[in-house]
């Protein structure tokens, strides 16, 4: 069905609305150095090098051997304090090969990884991927210390909306179910009704029984569900600066350079791409699409650190990338997630009555199933 509407601050009357810009990265506070752990050794030796090798194992088609003895002591170092510290690693798709698969405990799409943060028994979560993910395993473990290696790693979906767009949206629908893409703040998912990901969102729209639903705040995924559903779609004007940038036209060069070529796409792209992909679905979607059809050559219209990690899985796949980064994902970096471990930093917080609100949302959609 098309979309019924698409919506942005602009039609509210309220163009200034969003968030602050991020702020610089603080110095170490005297609270965090008082709790400090000593700064391990970040030498390449012949331990360090033996102690990584099964770990190098993993990443040497896509990370090369003089690139390694500058990442493997980080490594190391992480992973002691990880055991140290009692704390886990959780790493989205998106993350670099040495981050997914060389230190994090549990990696996937931001539908796992929110499942996965119900069960995470350690005091500590280490969030490597963007600051809503963070907030979402803060949402679900109000009682755990929930770490991001840098606070600036933000969404462009995220900043996109905020609450009080969403309580105008239901002014203006009134008695109309808000379903939010999980690529928001705690203050979008505190204001509606259930939450979403790539990987169930036509499934999340339809369990309403509506005939009408908002869908927020991605206009590309809310025009991708419309067209796999009957309910009519609301839709917010928010993008993903990393999807949006892919081109029907790109793809077709794709497909002119080697006919035999599989081109699988992310839902936040345009219509135009997705017309042109062999497969459309989320990031563990699309991971799993590759490992079952095993394609020759494969394009994967997403993140591009993501063929990396299929890659650094499946070597005999040849990945043709893209390659759009998402500069915020990028900021997670082994120092980084090295500091956090030994600082204790930076902690994500969120007020405790937008928690509860919030909470009910995501775990509407964890628990659909269920």
């Amino acid at each position: 069905m098309p979309i019924a509407g698409i919506y942005g601050p602009d039609d509210f009357g309220n163009p200034d609305h969003g968030h602050p810009a991020a702020q610089a990265r603080s110095r170490v506070t005297a609270a965090e150095r008082a709790r400090a752990l000593p700064m391990p050794s970040l030498e390449w030796t012949p331990e360090v090098e033996r102690d990584t090798a099964h770990l190098y194992a993993r990443v040497k088609k896509v990370i090369s051997p003089a690139e390694w003895p500058f990442m493997a002591p980080y490594i190391k170092a992480i992973n002691e304090l990880k055991k140290t510290r009692d704390a886990v690693i959780l790493a989205h798709n998106y993350q670099t090969p040495e981050i997914f698969h060389c230190v994090a405990d549990i990696g996937g799409d931001s539908l796992q990884l929110a499942i996965e943060a119900t069960r995470v028994k350690s005091g500590i979560i280490v969030q490597c991927g963007v600051h809503f993910m963070a907030e979402t395993s803060k949402i679900l473990n109000p009682h755990k210390t929930v770490l991001i290696p840098d606070k600036r790693a933000g969404c462009s979906l995220a900043s996109s909306i905020t609450g009080a767009d969403v309580r105008l949206l239901r002014e203006r629908f009134p008695g109309v179910p808000v379903v939010a893409y999980v690529n928001t703040s705690a203050d979008v998912k505190a204001e509606v009704d259930i939450c979403c990901t790539s990987s169930n969102a036509v499934e999340v729209v339809e369990s309403l029984g509506a005939p009408t639903v908002i869908f927020l705040p991605d206009q590309y995924l809310a025009k991708y569900v419309a067209s796999k559903t009957s309910v009519k779609i609301i839709a917010w004007k928010g993008a993903c600066e990393v999807h949006e940038r892919f081109t029907g036209d790109e793809l077709r060069a794709y497909r002119e350079a080697d006919p035999s070529v599989q081109i699988i796409a992310h839902p936040e792209c345009p219509p135009d791409v997705l017309a042109e992909a062999d497969f459309t679905g989320s990031t563990a979607h699309m991971i799993n699409w590759v490992r079952s059809n095993r394609p020759k050559r494969v394009v994967m219209i997403t993140e591009c650190s993501m063929a990396d990690n299929v890659r650094a899985e499946l070597p005999g796949i040849e990945m043709v990338r893209p390659c759009n980064l998402c500069p915020h994902m990028k900021r997670i970096t082994l120092p980084k997630i090295l500091d956090s471990l030994i600082y204790l930093r930076e902690e994500v917080t969120v007020d405790p009555v937008i928690a509860e609100r919030a909470r009910r949302s995501v775990e509407r959609m964890i628990n659909l199933k269920n």
